[in-house]
């Protein structure tokens, strides 16, 4: 029987490479936003406690404008669960992937950002990996990566200074990648072009500023009417 450390240890040495390419996106990102709270006057401490505790990405950079402006909490929660959405039907995703987790479950669903999500969602963890360790260091990883590129970002923002137009297209190119790795390791890929194609016909109908709820709504609905023929066409092969 394995101690409790060693299952750490291999839980940790199987996770972390899963999470390197979410390291630079996460750092230049991070720190960007480091940057952007120090040039708005905000401290060190609040850029730490924002980046551990919202832990939200594209949140944070809104959160700084709402801090700025005019108090008015209905606004940003309204602004918040719009921006957020999509994290609901992660949630639901990860229902089965979560449970028997113990004490792990709080922090894996406080940290379940994109990134997370995808990772835990469709990594094929080894045999002899426990299941709750790995998708705890992958979700404790990405949170360590944007809070110390946050804090690296504010520390240095004094004295860099840069364009920062088009940093986001960081994270889709991150995507993009794990886009590509899942399906490479894919024995069928019909759940991946469903998902491909409602996005694009959502896309080409709702417009690039309201398509995601819409296309997340279609898949979630198709993908669990196909639930049974996908895992029978899956099993056979």
């Amino acid at each position: 029987m394995e101690n409790r450390l060693t299952v750490m240890k291999k839980a940790f040495i199987a996770a972390f490479p899963h999470t390197i390419p979410i390291f630079a996106g996460f750092w230049f990102l991070g720190m960007a936003y480091g940057i952007y709270m120090n040039v708005s006057g905000f401290s060190f401490l609040y850029t730490l406690i924002m980046s551990m505790f919202i832990f939200a990405g594209s949140m944070e950079f809104v959160t700084v404008s709402l801090l700025l402006g005019a108090f008015n909490p209905l606004q940003a929660l309204l602004l918040t669960l719009m921006i957020n959405a999509r994290h609901l039907f992660y949630g639901i995703s990860m229902l089965d992937k979560y449970r028997k987790t113990g004490w792990k479950k709080s922090y894996l669903i406080f940290g379940m950002c994109d990134e997370s999500f995808s990772i835990n969602y469709t990594a094929r963890i080894p045999q002899g990996i426990d299941r709750s360790w790995f998708m705890f260091f992958v979700t404790f990883l990405n949170h360590i990566y944007w809070v110390s590129g946050a804090l690296l970002g504010c520390l240095f923002g004094s004295f860099i200074h840069f364009n920062t137009q088009g940093l986001e297209f960081v994270m889709t190119a991150m995507f993009v990648v794990i886009f590509m790795e899942q399906w490479l390791n894919e024995n069928s890929h019909l759940s991946s072009l469903i998902g491909l194609g409602i996005s694009i016909g959502c896309l080409v109908v709702f417009g690039a500023e309201n398509f995601i709820i819409p296309s997340m709504l279609m898949i979630l609905g198709v993908l669990t009417l196909l639930r049974a023929p996908l895992r029978r066409r899956e099993a056979e092969r």
